[in-house]
């Protein structure tokens, strides 16, 4: 549940085909995301291959990048995203695990 002025973090993440290792890292990316803000968030995760224009859109030049678009200023990690929590220190989330 949102505290009051809190904002909800709007997060994309870029992936290019379905490989064990891009399902893994969503796994890791939603159970942190879950432990750290509930419900207070939005994870779209769009294959490239899949969702070309949105990929040229947002300038992807290399998988995963994870996008963090709202609240503002917008944040975009590129590469490893082995270390969930500095990665979401990276994109400026609070990732304090909730209570």
């Amino acid at each position: 549940m949102l505290k009051s002025g809190a904002s909800v973090n709007h997060l994309r993440l870029y992936i290019s085909g379905n490989t064990p290792t891009a399902a893994a890292q969503i796994d890791r990316l939603r159970t942190l995301l879950k432990q750290t803000h509930g419900d207070d968030y939005t994870l779209d995760v769009l294959n490239i291959f899949d969702h070309p224009e949105e990929a040229y859109e947002d300038a992807i030049v290399a998988t995963p990048t994870l996008i963090k678009r709202l609240p503002p200023p917008a944040v975009q990690i590129i590469g490893n995203l082995q270390n969930m929590e500095r990665v979401l220190v990276g994109v400026k989330c609070d990732w304090q695990i909730k209570q």
